[in-house]
């Protein structure tokens, strides 16, 4: 994912870049890479929200598939039934296939309806769980940025004065 290696890059540069002396741990880091990596991950980041967008439709499609293949049985179903009215003993066994039948679509029905949802809220919850912590990384990257900066114009000010 190019977003998780723009992250990554980031992490990278924090790690690799020099300690100031006397800092408390602060580095020296190379901003304009920075804003260019944080450039694109705001460009990568509307994709994931399409995605999740898409995952949504899907879900809607394979609901809608759903039903209509739990209708479809059941009139399968209720076709046969019809059929095999003609002996009391057939009526009996038919009655007996068609409700087997319909439990069944329901129950494929509700079983693919709970794993379309369970398999749809996995993919939403790590897509926002992904995007939670690259905010994260981002505020906390800016905060540093932010930080460095105000030090470095601090520096500035009071050194040439």
């Amino acid at each position: 994912m190019k977003l998780e290696m723009l992250i990554d890059e980031l992490q990278e540069i924090i790690d690799t870049s020099a300690k100031m002396p006397l800092s408390g741990g602060k580095k020296v880091v190379n901003a304009e890479r920075i804003q260019e990596i944080v450039d694109e991950m705001r460009t990568n980041m509307p994709q994931e929200v399409r995605q999740a967008k898409s995952i949504a439709a899907d879900r809607s499609n394979i609901l809608a598939k759903s039903k209509q293949e739990a209708e479809t049985i059941v009139q399968q179903a209720e076709e046969r039934a019809k059929a095999m009215v003609e002996h009391n003993e057939i009526t009996r066994q038919a009655q007996q296939r068609a409700s087997e039948i319909i439990n069944k679509a329901n129950a494929e029905a509700a079983k693919i309806r709970n794993a379309a949802n369970s398999y749809i809220d996995n993919i939403m919850k790590k897509a926002d769980d992904e995007l939670s912590a690259n905010l994260a990384a981002l505020k906390k990257t800016r905060q540093s940025l932010k930080n460095f900066q105000n030090k470095n114009s601090g520096t500035k000010k009071s050194g040439g004065a």
